[in-house]
């Protein structure tokens, strides 16, 4: 403490002032008087101080003022004021404290990443600031290590948690920032200190380090990851009970955006990997919630380390990721569509080992869990995802058979779009090609159970619950059915009899169909598919498709006006297939009803010969038909719409109508359907229409090879069917008078021909019938008819051929057409053998006609009365006709 002599009375006289300082105050003042001392606690004089002659009067500095040990100084301004002089005295006055201080530049080294084996050198430079000599040592953390080893020794585990408590609170988790840095340091030396017996401590030593994770200081972050990475490398497997926080954090920091922060959690990461790959006591059932939540990260660093570990997990003999693999699949195919070109291929990678793995023991994959993950996916406007996801459904399918059943309207939606992809996605389009076929392949005909039982397939037993999804077995070979395109499947065998249920979901596979043909935006390669789905599942499961044919038969009629020609063929096949199957039949008054359309007709239908289709159980259905003796309820229906459509849409009849009356004559019966139709047409109201339609028949009868044998069966009319048959086509074929003609022609019933056209004077001669006689003649010059022109040189057997043909060259304007006729008609020889007499032979086709028990005078009638109903509806027309003009022009 020093003292300072301001003031000495040298006066004769008494001095009395005040003496002021300003705060702070670090100074005392002391009187001194006859050989006393007095010493003042305050500076500032609340009374006058006197000072007599010879007083002396000193200031003492207080050095313990200030309560830290750096060294400083007090300078200040005293004030001395008279109290009966104006006068003002200021006298400075200064303090100085001084302790052994050093100035250390930096005031923190950063070492960087070290890498093992080597060392770095840094350098440090200290000051002594202070006049006095310093003697220093440096002591870090090694009295807290052998501070921590002594009480090891000693087994003194109080001391050693206080000591961590003291450096978690007091340090760690103080608000300094140096200090918890230092916490920091000083857990980690701790960690090294206790060695083995680290592992007691864990907890406390981890959460404190953790907590640091979240410091807005990157700095700190980093020491803590340091810090952490000591006690992790001491700890090693002993850390694995606290995995699921260590990963909390390290994902956390993954994402960092320092640099460094992110380096030290890489060799964080690295070395708990090694711990985890390393140790037979990971608990992945306690990991796999964490994975799921952290899977849908959204940060591409996140990401990459997600799928580093789940790679590393996956490579881990002991660990089997696989049977949690429905909890992370979802977010897998998330990651697969990152940006990053790295993260996708790591995580491309990562699928592809499961996948693998999936092949290698599909026993034990949860196919059924991760069916629904992979139909969404399918659906991904990500290329890579929707073609990632497709081979995955491919192998799920051809693995896991009939499990995937009741999926199957889903995988359908997933699926059906994508066969229509152009050759941008041709790798896309070929899986989802293989996914659909070997997807049909799998309804078997013991769906299509009457009882409606549901189908069970053998599996093996699983051992834990976990492992719940049995082994899927192929239904009609006891082994998985896994056909398809795909070399690398594989397939496993039944172990065990146990039974789980898998039923088709019916309702819904033609949901999804009938929404697709319904969409118009859809290509043709998948309207193909769709129609080759429905055309299986008649043939699979016949019974319970019927249920639907109600609801699918307009759509599918819709189908025929489609612009592709494939779209048609299948769409034919499609609804031969409806009208031609036993399980069609309507018993116990149930199936369709068309009302008073339904044919009550005399003749007999036939169905078509197809090998193995029809048994006798089956045939026994057909006998109690409401349309027809011998065919089921819904050919009679299609034909009615398939005229109505025709009627509705003469685009159609005139673009595809023979198209598709030819296609169907392949996959029918012909005769069936000639039948049916004349049927029809014979009540349609609509003449005209009826008219072009027997045109349109006959055309096709005449020309088309596929009616090859109905044409031979209707030339010789030997059978009742066939003479039924004739009749049947003839009372429609009235509606066209040429038309009647060519098929009596065909019949060889020439003398009808002959009587026909002497009817022909009393019908009206438009263009239109001179366009169509024409044709006849045309027709006549066709291979179709060589057989009748062989018959003109049998002129004395023959005479009414002859007759109707010059009929038909009288009604005929000179033309290309009379040309040809009369041409043919001059090669017939000995014209003086056309005259016949009464008591002339009669001649072997005049025997067979009249053998033939056919009523030509009732069939002659009926022509008469169609052709008088065409003419009374031609005036009708003619005058709405004119009656439209009139109005037009008024």
């Amino acid at each position: 403490m020093s003292c300072l002599e301001i003031q000495k009375g040298i006066c004769e006289l008494s001095v009395v002032a005040w003496l002021l300082q300003s705060e702070p105050r670090p100074w005392k003042w002391v009187s001194t008087f006859l050989g006393s001392e007095e010493l003042h606690s305050l500076f500032i004089s609340l009374q006058p101080i006197k000072l007599d002659k010879g007083e002396e009067r000193h200031i003492q500095f207080n050095p313990a003022y200030e309560k830290d040990l750096n060294s400083w100084v007090a300078e200040k301004t005293l004030n001395v004021e008279f109290m009966e002089h104006p006068h003002e005295e200021q006298i400075t006055i200064r303090g100085e404290v001084h302790f052994p201080n050093l100035h250390i530049l930096p005031k923190a080294l950063d070492f960087g990443y070290l890498i093992n084996g080597t060392e770095q050198v840094d350098c440090v430079a200290m000051t002594n600031c202070s006049p006095i000599p310093v003697h220093y040592h440096w002591s870090f953390q090694v009295n807290t290590i052998r501070l921590v080893r002594e009480f090891v020794a000693q087994n003194n585990t109080s001391q050693i948690k206080h000591v961590i408590q003291i450096l978690s609170q007091e340090f760690a988790l103080s608000q300094h920032p140096h200090s918890r840095k230092g916490g920091l340091i000083g857990l980690a030396a701790c960690s090294i200190a206790l060695g083995k017996d680290s592992g007691l401590y864990l907890k406390e030593l981890i959460e404190p380090v953790l907590t640091c994770f979240n410091d807005a200081d990157s700095r700190l972050r980093y020491y803590a990851c340091e810090a952490l990475y000591n006690i992790v490398k001491v700890a090693r497997g002993s850390v694995l009970p606290h995995f699921n926080v260590l990963f909390d954090g390290l994902s956390k920091l993954a994402a960092d955006p320092d640099p460094n922060v992110k380096s030290g959690s890489e060799l964080l990461d690295r070395l708990l990997k090694d711990i985890v790959t390393e140790s037979n006591q990971f608990d992945l059932v306690g990991f796999i919630p964490l994975l799921r939540e952290r899977i849908y990260s959204n940060n591409q660093y996140a990401r990459q380390f997600i799928i580093s570990w789940i790679l590393v997990l996956e490579s881990v003999p002991d660990i089997n990721l696989l049977d949690y693999l429905p909890e992370i699949l979802d977010g897998l195919f998330q990651i697969l569509g990152d940006n990053n070109k790295e993260i996708r291929k790591m995580c491309e990678m990562a699928l592809g080992e499961f996948l693998k793995e999936i092949k290698k023991n599909p026993s034990s994959v949860k196919f059924a869990e991760m069916a629904n993950i992979l139909v969404i996916h399918c659906q991904a406007a990500d290329d890579l995802i929707q073609l990632t996801a497709m081979c995955w459904m491919r192998e799920f399918i051809q693995l896991a058979g009939r499990v995937m059943l009741p999926y199957s309207s889903g995988i359908l939606t997933a699926v059906l779009p994508c066969l229509s992809y152009d050759d941008r996605k041709k790798n896309i389009k070929e899986v989802a090609n293989v996914c659909n076929q070997s997807l049909m392949k799998l309804v078997i005909p013991e769906d299509d159970e009457m009882d409606e039982a549901k189908q069970s397939i053998d599996i093996p037993k699983e051992p834990t619950p976990e492992e719940s999804l049995s082994k899927p077995e192929a239904a009609s070979s006891g082994s998985l059915d896994a056909s398809g395109d795909s070399s690398n499947s594989s397939v496993f065998t039944v172990t065990s009899c146990e039974r789980i249920q898998v039923t088709l979901n019916l309702d819904g596979i033609v949901q999804v169909l009938d929404c697709h043909l319904h969409d118009t935006s859809i290509g043709m390669m998948t309207r193909i598919a769709v129609l080759k789905w429905l055309y299986h599942l008649y043939i699979k499961t016949p019974r319970k498709m019927f249920r639907h044919t109600d609801s699918l038969f307009p759509i599918l009629l819709r189908t025929l006006s489609d612009e592709s020609d494939e779209v048609i063929l299948k769409d034919l096949e499609l609804l031969a297939e409806i009208a031609s199957s036993p399980a069609g039949q309507t018993e116990e008054g149930h199936g369709p009803s068309d009302g008073p359309d339904v044919r009550p007709g005399p003749a007999e239908l036939h169905i078509p010969a197809r090998a193995g289709q029809l048994s006798s159980s089956s045939m026994k259905g057909l006998e109690c038909s409401p349309s027809t003796p011998t065919m089921n309820s819904y050919f009679y229906k299609f034909m009615i719409n398939l005229l109505k459509r025709f009627s509705s849409e003469r685009k159609l009849l005139e673009t595809r109508g023979a198209f598709i009356i030819r296609q169907l004559c392949l996959l029918l019966n012909a005769e069936n359907i000639f039948h049916s139709m004349a049927d029809i047409l014979l009540r349609e109201e609509n003449l005209k229409f009826a008219s072009t339609m027997v045109h349109t028949l006959n055309t096709i009868l005449l020309t088309s090879s596929e009616l090859f044998q109905l044409r031979n069966q209707l030339k010789d009319l030997k059978t009742p069917e066939s003479r039924n048959l004739f009749c049947c086509l003839y009372r429609s074929w009235c509606h066209n008078p040429v038309t009647t003609v060519s098929l009596c022609f065909l019949t060889q019933n020439y003398k009808h021909a002959y009587d026909l056209i002497q009817k022909f004077g009393d019908l009206e001669v438009t263009v239109d019938f001179l366009t169509e006689v024409d044709k006849l003649v045309q027709l006549i010059e066709c291979p179709i008819f060589t057989y009748l022109r062989l018959q003109l040189l049998d002129v004395k057997n023959n005479p009414y051929l002859i007759k109707a043909l010059y009929g038909l060259l009288m009604l005929l304007p000179q033309s290309s057409a009379f040309q040809l006729l009369s041409h043919r008609l001059q090669c017939v020889p000995n014209p003086e053998l056309m005259q016949t007499t009464d008591n002339t032979k009669p001649s072997t086709s005049f025997k067979r006609t009249t053998a033939s028990n056919i009523d030509y005078t009732e069939l002659l009638q009926h022509f008469e009365k169609v052709q008088n109903k065409h003419l009374e509806a031609r005036h009708q027309r003619a005058g709405r006709a004119e009656q439209l003009d009139r109005r037009v022009v008024l």
